[in-house]
């Protein structure tokens, strides 16, 4: 049985390993990755008189070589989070960082202590990864120094909130600053472009026959319209880097949002990184300008998907182990940095639809709106041991658009989760099937995103 759930685990991964052994085995030449790991500074020179000698015959290393590093530092990295997290659960447990599980009240583990915060082991295993990669990577590409180091700096800020949010309980108005904060390295860093593309069908509306129309106009005194381009393209400025602040926001709190039930937050968590690795190896086999950045996100990517399924290993139904905020704003983060310096963040918000659903749709509770209880998880029925829609309680004559039509009367009404309109949908289901549901649906949306990036953008967007 637990063979055949590692197998289930693998899938997401599948694609994108598949992709990587092509690039690693087909498109290189073997022979080059020893010669790389024994002469990692290669193609260094002196200069002698007007021309420059080579004093190091080994050859630069190509892409496959790197991933193929890159992919053994995150088999490492999941080994060790594997191992760790029983030995680190032990001391988390004595110092009392834990808690009930909410989802199996009314059973005989109810009272049971589950240890939290373990996404601390997670994220100090892939910051360790992280930092053996960058070895490498910053020899190779010394103008990327900054980027990489300003990466660290922002994830390792995120864990380090995460953590201490679980151990003193941060309020809302902090996890909401305290991101903005963490963002301003990447942000200080950012050397790409600001502008965008303006869809095909909205062209006419900045631009016609030549000149500006009066929406064109108007436009211009907050953002600068591309005459030159006949309004094909739009310089933000300054709110591209606003926009970018928000997506580090966004990143790190839909995680935590979308979330309460044992193996979600580790299970979309790897998915998205899956479908951020297979986005990242197919632009770095079709070659072109911005190959370079997909091997960054590619690096960050690998090792954090490695010890994000070792954690996912424990923290599935029934879980052993809490992610706790720590993973939620580490993985958050982690997603931002390769989206912001990997310039692709709106590929990014593709797989970011059940996340973005969830928190539109939990807009009025979140902003009080409608009454938000501490925790809108699902409640479990200990009767038919099946997960059921958890509610609020208001006056008969409120909130009727809440309401269906044949229960307008009611006292009750369902919180404003995906999560429990996933049970309104398909009717209550155990906690195990309903994590397998909201994951396939995490999957199918990821497939989608990389199926529109590829398919559907093309009839909005100029080759």
């Amino acid at each position: 049985m637990n063979t055949f759930r590692y197998i289930i685990a693998l899938l997401p991964f599948v694609p994108s390993f598949l992709l990587l052994i092509q690039i690693i085995i087909l498109e290189e030449d073997c022979s080059k990755y020893i010669g790389w790991i024994y002469h990692p500074s290669s193609d260094k020179g002196k200069i002698e008189g007007e021309s420059t000698v080579l004093i190091n015959e080994s050859p630069t290393p190509h892409v496959g070589s790197q991933l193929l590093i890159y992919m053994v530092v995150a088999t490492l990295g999941y080994l060790a989070t594997d191992n760790l997290i029983p030995k680190i659960k032990v001391y988390t447990l004595r110092k009392g960082i834990c808690g009930k599980d909410m989802g199996k009240q009314g059973t005989s583990t109810a009272d049971k202590c589950i240890p939290e915060a373990l996404g601390i082991v997670p994220g100090a295993i892939f910051l360790i990864c992280l930092i053996l990669c960058l070895v490498g990577y910053a020899s190779l590409f010394p103008s990327k120094l900054l980027d990489c180091n300003s990466a660290l700096l922002s994830i390792c800020f995120m864990i380090f909130l995460g953590f201490t949010d679980d151990v003193l309980d941060w309020p809302w108005r902090y996890k909401l600053f305290l991101p903005s904060i963490a963002s301003l390295p990447l942000l200080c860093c950012y050397n790409g472009s600001t502008s965008v593309i303006v869809p095909i069908q909205l062209r006419s509306y900045l631009m016609q026959d030549g000149e500006l129309t009066l929406f064109g106009a108007l436009l211009c005194y907050f953002v600068t319209v591309d005459e030159n381009s006949d309004g094909s393209i739009l310089n933000l400025g300054v709110w591209y880097l606003l926009y970018m602040g928000l997506l580090a926001v966004f990143c790190t709190n839909a995680i935590n949002i979308y979330a309460g039930i044992n193996g979600l937050e580790a299970g979309q968590a790897y998915i998205i990184g899956c479908a951020v690795i297979l986005h990242n190896l197919i632009e770095i086999k079709a070659g072109g300008l911005s190959q370079d950045n997909h091997v960054f996100s590619a690096m960050i990517m690998l090792s954090f998907v490695g010890v994000t399924l070792a954690l996912l290993k424990h923290n599935f139904y029934p879980a052993s182990v809490f992610v706790g905020d720590t993973f939620c704003y580490f993985a958050g983060m982690a997603f931002a940095v390769v989206g912001i310096l990997g310039h692709f963040s709106k590929t990014l918000l593709l797989f970011f639809i059940p996340q973005i659903l969830n928190f539109l749709w939990s807009t009025p509770q979140l902003f009080k709106f409608v009454p938000c209880p501490r925790h809108r998880l699902p409640k479990f029925n200990a009767t038919s041991g099946l997960m059921e829609p958890s509610t609020f309680t208001c006056k008969s004559n409120e909130y009727l658009w809440l309401k269906s039509k044949r229960n307008q009367e009611k006292t009750e009404v369902v919180n404003m989760t995906l999560i429990n309109f996933t049970l309104q949908v398909f009717g209550p289901l155990n906690e195990k099937s309903l994590c397998i549901v909201l994951l396939l649906g995490q999957a199918l949306c990821c497939a989608f995103g990389l199926f529109f990036r590829y398919h559907i953008a093309q009839f909005f967007f100029d080759e």
